[in-house]
Order: structure tokens, then sequence, then C-alpha cells
């Protein structure tokens, strides 16, 4: 929002602590981002004045930055001593640090400061403007021309300007003028004037406005001037905040009607295809973000983000802009919260824009460029300036403000990027893996977050293997980080699977390894899960998560995770279906689940939850709405309890139109219910627990892009609206669909909760050892690793306490779980055995030479192992291991060649080095 609309700004301004050393930077000679992005968000080094800067210009390879301070230090943690700089400071482009170039602007009444700033088309003259009455002790007033080359004041350029001057555009004669004064060297020129770009000697060019000017910007063919400001009348014609006059004369060539009064527009920029607008405003209704503009001045698009845009800088079919975006609601990205100061976004829109809402075009969508900043001091703007410089083959994208971070760390009002060197690794990925049927598993994760590429390359890796069993890629912003996810279907029944994802960008920049996400494949289908993916579910939370802040979709393709808001309590237990699942605890007064990512809902569709509660509060259970962490402003196609545990299930189309459980049909008695509510062409129905409940003939809701919520969000105004918005208790399953599911389909997700379900246990072996022919009477008890050869000898033997089938049920599958170690050449060609030990062992004792008899039936086998280290599964003879059950019991593994398999023990510290065998159980 805007913050000021005074024509001057006096700061006050201390000199900041010394810092030393040059900011030198060597670049790497290879970078990539995701284009068209030309530059990282990976800040360099550079130094910084001790105040604010509100004007940037650049010219062979040099960086000019005016502002209001008096001095220039190093960057944090380099060397090298503070500088005098008397608001205004010449850079290295490449190095950021100090020139030998010194300007000092200086005022005897009042605070100087350096507003504006432009170089002429040849490189030789750079213009200043502001508020000052000498450069260097020449005398000047509030606009000055400056020998680029040797670094001095033109002093026969001196245009009487009495007042402060914000803009400055020039041509190969004329140099345009915008800011608060009335006159110029004594004749009326009311906030704009033009001045010989030699001599500063005044030109007819009248173009006089009733506020002040805050931009101006030459057509590119000449004829034409744009004006910004906060002017409401040009030369008599009304026009608010943008204006197009004659080069020559000023007259008004196009007049503006659309842009609200309380906003005002602060820059103006243009490339071969077009003009754009930074915009600011204040109060309800602005408009604080860019416009798009044909070369024949009409409209093409409005980007109506909130937050105050400082400045618009077009480079290579991208506009880059600073400002403190907060809210882009509007374009349908990020609803209203933390500040964004940096942007890049297409020029224009590619192929057909999109149709006009609300009379304007959207904006082109945001692109994966967020470097990151801070209101800092002032006016607590952040950024308001920017400028590309090349130096040396690199291009450096810089930026001048108030802001005293970057990207976290200390770095006051100016900083740049490059164009190469991207040195930024993606977040790690949040990852888990899920399977309800036999030779399936699903992994998925949240996608990374990458500064300054969207498009990541993510590898999957199995078992602990070094080499991706997938590799795809995903796009993903800063504030869209949708589940990216990949079926494995190579996977077999009744084993157990590990995987790891990480996250690459585009230089090669790569995150760690995500944590271990686990999933042990069923004998036989889960039926409840499996029912709510068979019936379209395109958002299905099963609350299984193992972390924060990421909840799983384990829908089929559906790829809607949600964000976990305040810590709700995870893997509560036991969940609201049979096995093992478990449930997410909400404590009712903050904590909530929203969907990763926005989204419309059609016309049809249906939300599921199951809940346990005992709560006198009542609250949300799951609806939609507009925010994620603030509240929403919009919300609706909801469900929620009373303060008497009674159900309601409401949409909004124009009224609230609600159904509610009875007056005595209360739900909050601390056991689990199922609640589906359902809208489409034929209404609207309420269940509970498999029951109609209620119906309404409304057959629409409002359309409006939002999120899913689960646990909270706004229910202001809605019928017997409970005392709390959050929901305490617990909340399972929840499931979205695209259409309204029947009343068979309800009852049968209802009873099918209670269907049941493969049981699994993992058994750590309790005993491990090897022998070896090599060193017949050497005892391997202790030893990290275990070994397996036919010839010479090595056999391993394991001990395993088994459990009992639970009750009603039997074992459908048995297999043994090992990992080769990492030392080279563990893996082997040979054929491994598992067979029975029949004989008596110990891990102290046995040797070769008092190594126990084995059974001559295998259990199972594993044709070669792969060098490498990673977890290998053998499927083993499930009536054998049925018929010990809840007993002790010892396996052998036997080879039969000349190469050996090395594996990890249960003395080993390596992650998941234990042998143990993975027992699925089902029903009789």
């Amino acid at each position: 929002m805007r913050r000021s609309r005074g024509l001057t700004a006096a700061l006050a301004l201390s000199l900041a602590g010394a810092g030393t050393g040059l900011g030198l930077v060597l670049m790497p000679e290879a970078s990539a981002i995701t284009p068209p992005v030309a530059f990282t968000a990976d800040e360099l080094p550079t130094w910084q004045p001790n105040g604010v800067v509100f004007a940037m210009e650049q010219a062979n390879g040099t960086v000019f930055a005016g502002g209001t301070f008096s001095a220039v230090r190093p960057p944090d943690g380099a060397g090298g001593a503070e500088q005098e700089a008397v608001n205004f400071a010449a850079l290295d482009a490449g190095t950021g640090s100090p020139t030998s170039c010194k300007l000092a602007f200086t005022v005897s009444d009042g605070s100087a400061t350096v507003r504006a700033l432009a170089v002429s088309k040849d490189k030789k003259t750079l213009y200043a403007g502001g508020y000052f009455g000498a450069v260097n002790g020449t005398p000047v007033s509030s606009l000055a021309a400056i020998d680029i080359e040797s670094c001095t004041p033109k002093a026969s350029f001196h245009p009487g300007v009495p007042a402060t001057v914000r803009a400055l555009d020039v041509t190969d004669d004329t140099l345009y003028v915008a800011g608060d004064f009335g006159t110029v060297d004594g004749q009326t020129r009311e906030r704009f004037a033009a001045v010989d770009a030699a001599s500063g000697a005044l030109k007819p060019f009248t173009a006089n406005a009733d506020e002040p000017g805050r931009a101006v910007k030459v057509s590119n063919d000449g004829k034409h001037v744009l004006l910004g400001g906060d002017f409401f009348a040009v030369n008599g014609a009304n026009s608010h905040a943008l204006a197009v006059v004659d080069a020559t004369t000023g007259a008004v060539t196009k007049t503006y009607a659309n842009i609200p009064s309380n906003s005002v527009v602060k820059h103006i920029s243009a490339d071969a295809t077009g003009y754009y607008t930074g915009n600011e405003g204040s109060g309800g209704g602005v408009f604080d973000g860019r416009l798009g503009l044909n070369l024949d001045f009409g409209e093409k698009w409005r980007d109506r983000c909130l937050g105050a845009t400082q400045y618009v800088l077009p480079h290579d079919g991208v506009l880059y802009s600073s400002s403190h975006a907060h809210d882009c609601s509007t374009e349908l990205e990020f609803p209203d919260g933390k500040r964004h100061f940096f942007l890049a976004q297409p020029t224009d829109h590619t192929g057909a824009a999109p149709a006009p809402v609300d009379g304007f075009v959207r904006g082109p969508r945001k692109l994966g460029w967020h470097p990151t900043a801070n209101d800092g001091v002032g006016e607590g703007i952040g950024p308001r300036v920017m400028s590309v410089a090349e130096k040396g083959g690199v291009k450096y994208l810089w930026a001048g403000g108030e802001f005293t971070l970057v990207n976290g760390r200390p770095q006051q009002a100016l900083t740049r990027f490059a164009s190469t060197g991207d040195i930024g690794a993606p977040t790690t990925p949040v990852a888990s893996a899920a399977s309800v049927k036999p030779g399936e598993a699903q992994v998925r994760w949240r996608t990374s977050y990458d500064q300054d590429d969207s498009k990541l390359t993510y590898r999957i890796y199995r078992n602990g293997s070094a080499t991706p069993v997938h590799t795809m890629t995903a796009d993903s912003l800063e504030f869209e980080r949708p589940q990216a996810s990949w079926t494995d279907t190579t996977v077999k029944a009744g084993q157990s699977y590990t995987y790891r994802v990480t996250a690459t960008d585009a230089a090669g920049n790569t995150s760690a390894l995500s944590a271990n996400a686990s999933v042990t494949v069923p004998v036989s289908v889960q039926a409840y899960p499996e029912k709510v993916r068979a019936d379209g579910a395109q958002l299905y939370w099963r609350y299984d998560d193992t972390v924060s802040p990421y909840v799983a979709d384990s829908s089929d393709g559906g790829n809607t995770s949600g964000i976990q808001v305040n810590a709700p309590a995870l893997r509560q237990s036991p969940g609201a279906v049979s096995g093992t699942s478990t449930a997410m605890g909400f404590n009712g007064t903050s904590q909530q689940v929203h969907s990763d990512h926005r989204q419309f809902v059609g016309s049809s569709f249906t939300i599921e939850t199951w809940f346990k509660t005992n709560t006198t509060r009542g609250g949300k259970l799951i609806g939609f709405g507009n925010n994620t962490v603030n509240t929403s402003g919009s919300f609706d196609k909801q469900l929620y309890m009373t303060n008497t545990g009674r159900l309601v299930f409401g949409v909004y189309n124009g009224s609230a139109r609600t159904i509610s459980t009875g007056l005595f049909e209360t739900y909050n008695d601390n056991k689990w219910h199922h609640v589906v509510g359902t809208q489409g062409p034929g209404g609207m129905t309420l269940y509970v627990d498999g029951q109609n409940k209620g119906t309404h003939s409304a057959t629409t809701s409002t359309a409006y892009a939002g999120y899913w919520h689960v646990g909270g969000d706004n229910l202001s105004g809605w019928p017997s609206r409970p005392t709390s918005n959050f929901f305490a208790g617990q909340i399972d399953e929840t499931a979205v669909y695209p259409s309204a599911l029947t009343q068979a389909q309800v009852k049968s997700h209802f009873d099918l909760a209670k269907a049941p379900t493969d049981t699994v246990a993992k058994v750590a072996v309790s005993e491990d050892t090897y022998i070896n022919q090599g060193a017949p009477g050497t005892a391997y008890g202790t030893s990290s690793s275990l070994a397996v050869r036919g010839t010479s000898a090595y056999e391993t033997y394991l001990r395993f306490t088994l459990p009992a089938a639970p009750a009603g049920q039997v074992l459908k599958a048995a297999s043994l779980q090992f990992k080769t170690s990492t030392q080279t050449g563990a893996g082997t060609a040979d054929t491994v055995s598992v067979v029975p030990v029949t004989g008596t062992w110990s891990g102290d004792g046995t040797t070769f030479n008092t190594k126990p008899t084995l059974g001559t039936t295998p259990l199972g086998s594993i044709a070669g192992v792969p060098d490498g280290s990673a977890v290998q599964n053998v499927e083993l003879d499930t009536a054998a291991v049925s018929a010990v059950l809840g007993g002790s019991y010892s396996l052998g593994l036997t080879g039969t060649g000349t190469d050996p398999l090395w594996i990890w023990s249960s003395e080993s510290t390596a992650a998941d080095a234990a042998p143990q065998l993975v027992l699925t159980f089902g029903q009789k």
C-alpha cells in the first residue's frame, strides 16, 4: 500500500559501523535458471549505503546510485573501511565496490536527496534530480548534469528547479523532468518540464499537472511522453495518475480514467513491445500493481496485486518489479499474507490473453524468481529501484531501496544478482509413501522451492540404492508448491520398501535426500481407501504423515496435498477406519490444514471426512476459503459443528444455504462419525454415518478461487455459528470429489470403514553371525557385516522371535529384508538361498568348525544382488514360515559360487542396517 504523498521526506541519517573489503566475486563460468528468467536469485557481495537508495542508472559497467545517505560500507563480513558518500555512489557493476567517482549532493537548508538519475544516449552524461543545491560545491538547483568520464558536474548546465525532482528521461537533445515544482527558470511549468539536454535551457514543452509528477517516459518513436504521478488533470484535461502528451508541445494526446483516485503511478518503463507502469495506493480499492500498455498506449493487461509497486524493469521479455506485494488473489496467485519484494513475470501473455475479470485482463503469471528482502528503514517500502548493467560479459540486475536484509542476510539499500553463477540448491523434498493394493506403491512429496528455478528435476531412490529408480520434473513456485507423485508398479505384495527423493535445479544444484519414506505393499486390496480412490477423489488426506508441515494426498492423480498450520498432533491412533492408518488431532484454537494450491470448485462436488470429539465449542471440519493461513474473506462449501454437536453443511450463492442435523442429533460424543456433504444437479444432501440427514434444492454455489481447509477457518455470519471457528478433536480420512456421490456410494464408504485389513509385523533380527572357512576357528558375532559365499565358504545365520498370527488372521506373505554394505563389490552375481537352520548356534561361539546343520529345502532365493548399498527383499515360503510362528526361528544364507555378498548385521549403525522379516497377516 502507498505510504506517503508528501513532497519531500527528510530522513535522519547516522553513520553505519565500519567494515573492510572490496566485495570482489569471481563468477562461475556456467549456470542455469528456468527461462525466461535471466538472473539468479543469489545475492552478490555489494557495498551498502547507510540510508536509502531512491535512484539508479548505469553506463559502461558502472552503476550510479542516488538517495539519502552519507557513507557506503563493505558487505557484512568483508574487509575494508567505510567511505564517505554524500547521497551518491558510483560502483563497479561486476564487483559491487565503489569506483573513484565521488560526487557530493548537498543543500544549505534541509536534507539533500537524489531522487532521479538518467544517462544520455551516448553514455557520456549522467543527469541527476532531487532536492539539492550543489554538486561537489558547484551550484545547481535540484537538477544537474555530470560528465561521466571526468566525474565532474557541468557548471554550464543550470536550470532553476525550485522543488524536488522525482523522475527524468532523456532523448538525444531533450531532458524531461517530473517532480513537485511549479516553475522552472521562473516560468510556469507545473510538475513536468523539458530542458535542452546540453545547455539546460527551458523548452516550450508544457504539460501542467495539478499534483506531483513521479514518472516520465519518452515513447519509443520519440513523438510522445508518458507522464505518471498523483495528478488528476494535465493541461486542464481530466486524467488521473497517467497521461500521454506530445513530446514537443506537451499537449495531451491520451487520458486515463480507470486508475482509482487513491492510487498513483510511481514509475514508467518501456521495451520494444510496449510500456509498463508501477503503481501504489492507499486505502480500500487501490491499484498497487502493474499495467502493461500496447504501443498505442492502450491497456493490454493489469496485474492487480496489492503491495505498492515502486519500479518496473522489462528485460529480455520479462518484467522485473520491486514492491512489497502481499496479496495477488486477483491474479489467482498468493493470498494476503507475507510480502514479496521482488517479482518477475512475462511482459505479455503467451498466446491468447485470458478473458477480462472485473473489466481487466489479468497480468501474466509470475515466474520462478524470488529473492527476498524486508521493509527496511524510511517508509518501510523495501526495494525502490532497479537497473541492469553489464561487465565482463556478465549481466547484473541491481536493486536499491530501503531494505536492510536480502535473502535473510544483512544487506542495506543496494544488492545485485548475476546472469550466471546459480549456487542455491532447492529445498529438501518432504516425501511419503503409501500402498493400498498389491503391485503398486505411491511415492509423493511436496515439491521443493528454488529461488530462481521453477522447473526442478526429482530423482527417486528405492531401498537405499545410489541409482534412482525414477526421474521426473515438476513445476513449483515460492507461493505454490503442489504435490508431485510417482507410482512404483514393480513392487511385490508383502514386501517393504523405502524411498528417498532429491530435487535438482537446472544448474545442477541438488538438495539433500529426503527422509526415508517406507511402505509395505499389502497382499490384498485395502477396501476403504481403494473405494475412495475408485470413486474419483481428487483430494484424499489420510493423515498418516510423520513430519510437519506436509499432508500427503493419497488420491489417484489429484496431487492436492495439505499444509499444516500451527502443528496439529500427528498419527493419532486408532484412526477412523480399520488398519494402522492414523488420524490428526486439532486443538480448537489455531490449528488447521489448508490445501497446497489455489483452485476453483465446480458446480458438483462432495466433501467427506471422519471426526471424533467431545467439544462444546463447535468448529469447522472442512470448508473452502480464499486464504490460507489468514482468515478467509470468502468461504463456503463447508461442514461444521455447532456448540451442541449438531452438524451443518452449507454453501453460499447469494445467501447461506444450509442443511442441519436434527435438534437432538448431536455428534460430540467422543466417537468416530462419518459426515458427507454433496451438491450437484439434484441439489444438496447431508449424510451422517451413511444416512441421509436432509436435502436442499440449491444447485449452485459462489465461484471463486481458494483453498480447502480442515480443522478451521472463518464461520462468521453462518447459521448457528459456533463459539470457535476451529475444531477441537480428531479428524481422519478427508476426501473431496469433483462430483456428487450417490447415497449408495456414501453408505459403501461408511460400511467399508470396518472392512478387514492386513496386519504387518516387522521382526528385527535378534542375533546374527557368519562363518568363514578361511578362518575356521574365528567367531564373527560382533562384526558389523555378514557374508555369504559358496567357495571358500561364508554362511550367515539369523535368529528371529516370531509372533503368533493375530486372532482371526493367517500369514499371507513373508519376506526377508537385508541391506548390502558400502564396501566395494558388496553385491554378488551368484544366487543366494535362504534355508532353515536346523542345528544350534550362537553369535559368540559359532565358527566354521562348529557351524550348525542347515535344511536342504530353500525358503526363498535371490538371483544376484547389484553392487551398492541398498535394501534387498527375498520372498519366503509362506507355509513354511506359518508352521513356526510363535517361536524362535533361525535362517541361513548360503551361496554356490565364488562371488561374496556382504550385508550389514544388527551390529551396524548404518540406516536400515539390521536384517528383518516382514510378515503380512490377513483374514482366513
